[in-house]
């Protein structure tokens, strides 16, 4: 016998005919839409391949083999993987003329050669497919968690099919937004995983300047006064060097949060106008701004920690607070505010002589490099008569006007 969950629908009148949904699978997400899709006032019927066996299902959901489901409902929605789609073609003449709805994701991008939606419409010629509700997590459905994404992305090639999942989707309370035919969806399908792949990049760059700037202190504070003074410092590897490490971290990480968009600006003054590419390395490096500067306030935040309770000198406890300045308009006055206090932390003894160790100056030296172009550059860019024609590029305006000629012949690379 099957366990239920009782629902009273939130949206349908007694007296209206209730609309009736198919969905293929019996997981968490197929029965987390199928709840909220009876508290909205429509019929459910679930496909299962083991009817019996199925459990947890919403009260007044009905649970039938694949075949049977199908005959119920002209809108299927195929909650389950790309892998057991086969079972899909012995159900070619019951699907015939359906919206069938995709909501399947991969497990890494280009997992396979074609979308998931698109390989569904092969295996299924007859039927209208529309790939839609893959962003919304079951969790999400759930709860109705309000931090979490409202956006529903829909595609597919027959308009009609696309639109009465739209309708679907707005009386779930949700946002739908199209994305034109099929061909957006391995677009759509990979918004899942971009969260991961754009924290890739600044992870790898994080933890290489860490272990860099480590070694370089090791150098300097440990094995040079044990090599010519034979004094033993290795206790700074625990505190002092760590310390040292994440504000030159921090400062670095928030240099190159901005470094991308000075290169653009110097890019789009070179070329003339905004109607151009930029290289593939630029645009993902702008891509991963958010991530640099948030890891970056974490290494602030660790440096802060490690000031304010292991016993350092009084006036380091201070040291980078402005960091936690939010990433914003302010961004540039937070860049100039540390790179001002590492300056005056170093004071003269960054042009001193005996602060050189095996001829390597000290590690702010190093960390004051990045942060130092990027705000001359700036500071170069805002002067009026640069600023000017930036501006002026920046809202349309092309030094060369036979490049829009060129792009609408198809001979540009936007």
């Amino acid at each position: 016998m099957e366990k239920t969950t009782d629902v009273l629908p939130l949206t349908m009148n007694s007296s209206e005919k209730q609309e009736t949904v198919c969905i293929f699978g019996t997981g968490d997400f197929g029965q987390s839409l199928g709840l909220e899709m009876l508290q909205c006032g429509y019929s459910i019927v679930f496909g299962s391949r083991n009817p019996r066996m199925s459990s947890l299902l919403p009260n007044g959901a009905e649970v039938l083999s694949y075949s049977e489901a199908a005959q119920k409902s002209d809108i299927i929605i195929i909650a389950i993987h790309r892998e057991h789609y086969d079972f899909l073609t012995e159900l070619t003449e019951v699907l015939n003329g359906k919206i069938l709805v995709d909501v399947s994701n991969n497990l890494k991008i280009k997992q396979y050669p074609e979308s998931n939606a698109e390989y569904l419409a092969q295996l299924v010629p007859g039927a209208h497919v529309v790939k839609a509700f893959n962003t919304i997590s079951a969790w999400a459905l759930q709860s109705r968690a309000l931090d979490a994404s409202r956006q529903v992305f829909v595609c597919g090639n027959d308009s009609k099919a696309k639109q009465r999942v739209m309708d679907i989707v707005r009386s779930l309370g949700l946002t739908p937004l199209d994305k034109g035919s099929l061909m957006a969806a391995n677009e759509i399908e990979n918004y899942p995983l971009q969260l991961f792949t754009m924290w890739k990049f600044p992870f790898y760059l994080s933890a290489v300047l860490c272990v860099f700037f480590f070694f370089y202190c090791v150098i300097r504070e440990v094995i040079y006064p044990y090599v010519y003074e034979k004094k033993d410092r290795t206790f700074r590897l625990a505190i002092s060097i760590p310390n040292r490490v994440f504000p030159i971290a921090a400062l670095t990480l928030l240099a190159l949060v901005y470094l991308p968009g000075v290169i653009a600006a110097i890019l789009q003054l070179y070329r003339g106008t905004k109607y151009r590419r930029f290289p593939d390395w630029l645009d993902h490096w702008m891509l991963c701004r958010k991530q640099l500067g948030l890891i970056a306030l974490g290494f602030a935040f660790l440096h802060v920690l490690y000031t304010l309770v292991i016993p350092i000198r009084y006036y380091v406890r201070w040291t980078w607070t402005n960091r936690t300045i939010a990433q914003s308009k302010l961004g540039y006055l937070t860049l100039i505010l540390c790179t001002a206090h590492t300056l005056v932390y170093g004071g003269k003894r960054f042009l001193s002589p005996s602060s050189l160790v095996w001829y390597l100056p000290s590690a702010y030296v190093i960390a004051l490099i990045i942060p130092c172009t990027v705000l001359v550059i700036k500071f170069i860019l805002i002067l009026p008569c640069i600023d000017k024609t930036l501006t002026r590029i920046r809202e349309g305006w092309e030094r060369n006007p036979k490049f829009s000629e060129s792009a609408v012949n198809g001979k540009t690379d936007i």
